[in-house]
């Protein structure tokens, strides 16, 4: 993804600080219901602020902070991961989901309030407000506490004070519910600069609307509280022009009782309804505390595993658990909750007068996405892929970060949509390089290649989708692994493994492999430009050129080694089956041969740059020719001893 793109000049401004951030940043803010992040956008694009120092930034759930807020008395006590750690031990006292109750009245909320741990009561002029040691505060003080949370640990992480922000919402969210969450960012001291629809946010973030013709876009947003559709057109900007692309709500549907939580109530849905009837409300709350993580760690295994087993410590809350699931049991059960999305799906279609037919594009939002089923019964609906490249739980917060940027001024060095920066491929046995799309290659683009294992009886296939000009994986950039499995096992180098890439007009790059005698597949989508920018794609070409020769070299004595540890293998085994059929002096020669091509396939292993690759090309075709008696020998026993090939 490449090419200039337009936007308005910076306004004047101090220096910026040392670091490159300006010295009073527009960050985003995804206030969610379950998680919160914080996102800055730079010349190298939208990037998640880790704001936990402690975490490793390249964990599953780096940058994530829950939405969790614990009070004693009149003072915070613990905000996100501290807070949610502690849910168990301090359920009464400890805020979660509060954006539930944003700019809502007590009577619209009394269901939610009644299955929650902490007290939600009837608060200043009817409004939901949450009671906590004699106190009551409202969702607005609540989140904005979180969110003075978040602004002291983005301007730790920038190196400047952070004052504004982009502070994404759901489409439905009314005007009463827009202007609480304006007032919390207030109350925490941060100038919202503007509130953005959080399905705009997620077409913002994979460049829909940068260019190209008007599109029809559905975002299905399934979050941990709530599940929301949007349908939205998409005007994008004129290539010449500074105007912003207009993102207008054609119609929106959902549910705001049901989310990824339901899901994990299903799994241990007889202990839940045990623990809703517990008349002791401190008991009630520890004991839906537990429940609540237990199910959500279940329903988290099941979403990369076929089966995982519960063990829990009840602590005398619940009884103690060992159980078995799968996630057959689980898809089953939780169908029902599936439904109900696509019925709402269903809804705002009609709602749009708009037809399946009609949508462009499907985007997925929202950590409960990653549910297999979820995507399988969202691509199956909408019969078309879905856009899945960017982490769902981190897309609204990159495209409010994109959003900061345009309003900045910052001129936006996103590689986006005109040509491939740098080619696209896959690791191959050895570590070598096959590039599928080469650079600057105009999108929309595809492009496919044959593959096929290497081992003798392989189920499953890593396959290793790289970035670069270099010809070797360890001198480019890994953009996504993923495996294809279940494979029938057959002899090394028999499966027929076709990868296709790709690369749609915003720039985004779906990678399919199919074995195609089983019909096994796998997918997944990148983007592959995300952070990078154009002095960093030109240095990274400046190097491929400085080393291309070193590096064509270690690549062909790489390739030689694959091709010969085959050679070496069926040679070997054709020598054992017929060796009796051939002369002494064959038989000799060949054994020698075997002998010097796999001590040049060990030292190329080892290191591939003390291998010349012509004495390497050389001592395989010695082995070739002296092997031809023995294949003839072999072919001529396979004849004997097939009774089919009598005449």
């Amino acid at each position: 993804m490449s090419g200039d793109s337009t936007s308005s000049a910076s306004p004047a401004r101090a220096a910026d600080a040392p670091n490159g951030v300006p010295d009073d940043p527009i960050v985003g803010i995804d206030l969610g219901t379950t998680n919160s992040l914080v996102a800055f956008a730079d010349a190298a694009g939208p990037r998640i602020l880790h704001l936990d120092a402690e975490l490793d930034p390249s964990a599953p759930d780096g940058g994530l902070v829950p939405s969790v807020v614990r009070y004693r008395g009149e003072a915070v006590e613990a905000v996100g991961r501290v807070a949610a750690a502690g849910l168990e031990d301090h359920a009464t006292r400890t805020v979660y989901s509060v954006k539930r109750y944003m700019g809502r009245r007590f009577e619209d909320r009394a269901d939610d309030a009644a299955a929650s741990p902490y007290r939600v009561v009837a608060g200043s002029r009817g409004l939901a407000g949450i009671e906590i040691d004699g106190r009551v505060r409202s969702p607005e003080e609540i989140s904005a506490d979180l969110l003075a949370h978040l602004r002291d640990r983005a301007s730790e992480a920038l190196g400047v004070p952070v004052r504004r922000a982009v502070v994404t919402v759901p489409a439905y969210f009314d005007d009463a519910q827009r202007q609480a969450t304006r007032d919390a960012g207030r109350i925490a001291g941060i100038d919202v600069v503007r509130i953005l629809n959080e399905p705009t946010a997620a077409a913002l973030a994979y460049g829909i609307g940068a260019r190209g013709d008007a599109e029809t876009i559905v975002i299905y947003d399934l979050g941990g509280g709530t599940f929301d559709v949007t349908v939205l057109e998409v005007m994008p900007a004129e290539s010449d022009s500074d105007e912003e692309a207009i993102f207008r709500v054609l119609a929106t549907a959902g549910d705001t009782h049901l989310g990824g939580d339901d899901f994990d109530r299903v799994l241990v849905e007889d202990l839940h309804e045990e623990a809703m009837a517990d008349p002791d409300p401190e008991r009630r709350a520890r004991r839906l505390a537990v429940l609540r993580a237990v199910g959500s760690r279940a329903k988290v295994a099941l979403s990369d595993a076929e089966a995982t087993r519960i063990r829990l410590d009840g602590r005398g809350l619940v009884p103690d658990l060992d159980r078995t699931l799968d996630r057959p049991g689980f898809e089953s059960a939780a169908r029902p909750l599936v439904d109900r999305t696509l019925e709402a799906c269903a809804r705002a279609l009609k709602d749009a007068g708009l037809e399946r037919t009609a949508v462009d594009r499907v985007v997925l939002v929202g950590g409960s996405t990653r549910m297999p089923m979820i995507r399988e019964a969202v691509e199956s609906w909408f019969d078309r892929p879905a856009y899945v490249a960017l982490d769902p739980d981190r897309v609204i917060a990159l495209g409010a970060a994109v959003q900061g940027s345009i309003l900045a001024g910052t001129r936006r060095d996103a590689l986006l949509l005109d040509v491939i920066p740098l080619s696209l491929g896959l690791e191959t046995a050895g570590g070598a390089v096959a590039k599928l799309v080469v650079r600057n290659t105009m999108v929309p683009t595809r492009a496919v290649e044959m593959f096929s294992t290497s081992v003798d009886g392989q189920l499953n296939v890593g396959l290793h989708v790289v970035q670069g000009e270099r010809e070797m994986v360890s001198d480019c950039r890994s953009l996504a692994r993923f495996e294809l499995r279940g494979l029938p096992p057959m002899p090394a180098g028999i499966p027929q493994i076709e990868v296709a890439f790709n690369v749609d007009a915003n720039g985004v790059l779906g990678v399919e492999a199919v074995e195609r005698r089983s019909g096994r597949r796998a997918r997944v989508q990148v983007v592959p430009s995300n952070g990078l920018t154009r002095d960093e794609v030109d240095r990274i070409e400046a190097d491929s050129l400085e080393h291309a020769r070193d590096d064509m070299l270690v690549h062909r004595v790489v390739d030689l080694a694959v091709n010969a540890s085959l050679d070496v293998k069926w040679i070997t085994e054709a020598l054992d089956r017929v060796r009796e059929d051939v002369a002494p002096d064959v038989t000799k020669a060949v054994e020698s041969g075997l002998a010097s091509l796999q001590s040049l396939i060990t030292r190329a292993r080892e290191d591939p740059r003390s291998v010349d690759p012509d004495a390497f090309h050389q001592a395989k075709d010695r082995l070739d020719r002296a092997s031809m008696p023995v294949h003839e020998a072999s072919i001529a026993r396979s004849l004997r001893d097939d009774p089919s090939s009598e005449r």
